[in-house]
Parts: C-alpha cells; sequence; structure tokens
C-alpha cells in the first residue's frame, strides 16, 4: 500500500505530539529556577527575622542591665556591649550601634531632658568601645512615648540600637541590605536614678 508523503509527514507530527518521555525534563527546568529563587528567599527572610529580633534583644539588655546599677562607669557601658555583641552571634557584631541615655522628665512640665547619654561601637575585631561622641548632649531635650513622660519627676534608662543586616544573597531580599532600629525603656531599680559616671555626685540632677 502507497503512503503519500503528506500522510507520512502527519503520522510523523501526530507520533511527536503524542510523546511524553520528555515532559517531566521539561517542566523541572520550567521550575526549577523559580524553586531556587524561592528557597534562597525564605532563607534570608528567616535570617532578616531572627537578626531583627536580637536587635531587640539588644535594646532590652542595655537598658535592663543599666537600669539595675546604681552608678555605672565606661568599662560597665563596654561589659553591657559584650553581652549585646554575644546576643547577636552568630551575626557579626561589628554593624550593631547603641546607645544608653538617661533621661529625667520634668516634674511640672513632663520635658523629658537628658542627664547622660553614651554610644556604643563594635569594630570589625569585635572590640566593644565608648563612641567618640555622645548621642545626646546633657539638656536636651528628647522625645519619649507618650506613657514615659506621663510619670512626672522620675527618671528613664533609654536605649536605642541600629543594625545594619546585609543578605548573603542582596537581590533576593535588599541589595543595599536592611536597617533595623529599636529601643527599650526601664526605669532604675534600686535607686532614684542612675549616676555616671561612677564617684559622681550622688544627687539625682534634675537637668
Amino acid at each position: 500500500m502507497m503512503v503519500s508523503p503528506m500522510h507520512k509527514m502527519s503520522l510523523r507530527v501526530r507520533r511527536l505530539l503524542n510523546d511524553r518521555s520528555g515532559l517531566a525534563a521539561v517542566e523541572f527546568a520550567m521550575i526549577f529556577p523559580m524553586m531556587v529563587v524561592m528557597f534562597f528567599g525564605v532563607l534570608e527572610l528567616s535570617a532578616a527575622i531572627s537578626v531583627d529580633r536580637k536587635a531587640t534583644l539588644v535594646a532590652r539588655t542595655l537598658s535592663d542591665l543599666t537600669s539595675q546599677m546604681e552608678s555605672v562607669a565606661n568599662t560597665d557601658l563596654i561589659n553591657f556591649g559584650e553581652a549585646a555583641k554575644a546576643i547577636m552571634t552568630p551575626y557579626p557584631g561589628s554593624p550593631l550601634i547603641s546607645s544608653v541615655t538617661e533621661v529625667y522628665v520634668d516634674k511640672v512640665t513632663a520635658v523629658p531632658r537628658v542627664q547622660w547619654s553614651k554610644g556604643l561601637t563594635i569594630d570589625g575585631a569585635g572590640v566593644v568601645a565608648i563612641a567618640p561622641t555622645d548621642p545626646h548632649n546633657k539638656g536636651d531635650i528628647v522625645v519619649l512615648p507618650p506613657t514615659i513622660v506621663a510619670a512626672k519627676g522620675t527618671y528613664v534608662i533609654w536605649s536605642k540600637v541600629s543594625y545594619k543586616y546585609t543578605p548573603a544573597i542582596g537581590y533576593m531580599v535588599a541589595k543595599t541590605g536592611m536597617t533595623f532600629n529599636d529601643a527599650a525603656y526601664t526605669r532604675p531599680r534600686t535607686v532614684e536614678c542612675v549616676i555616671y559616671p561612677t564617684g559622681a555626685s550622688p544627687t539625682c540632677p534634675t537637668w
């Protein structure tokens, strides 16, 4: 029986359309890049959430440790910074910038003014040091939450933390990194105010 060339071509096309032998490989090749992007994206997002939580814990720890003291010196603040560096493990401590500030809320006007303020830095080698300049000057008026300034005539330990997290695969989350900022507020635990530095006048200043 003679088969025309057109009929032969039709049979070949039909067999090609019915062939499913490479379907799984083609589907995998199309889906695999999306799976890789999603996998690394989830990893980076999880790491970013972890860093954010650690930054919050650092802020709470700095204010809590300071508020338990009767007075503090630079060595105490550096030790608090070492604790902060340990909290950030396994992430590097060098992007961490923090400060501890004591604020007095005026008993008449409820205006919060800085009593003392010190910053902490961590260099690339992991060495904790007092910042060259104070984050705030004594007497500066600062902005605090309304619930804090509602208690007039009281002192507040205020800690701030800033940490820049740079993803290992930047284009998955943020090319330039993500900066997390947090703050914590505590009242002095055992005294009316925390004196800085150790050996200074024991009288709590009012601005």
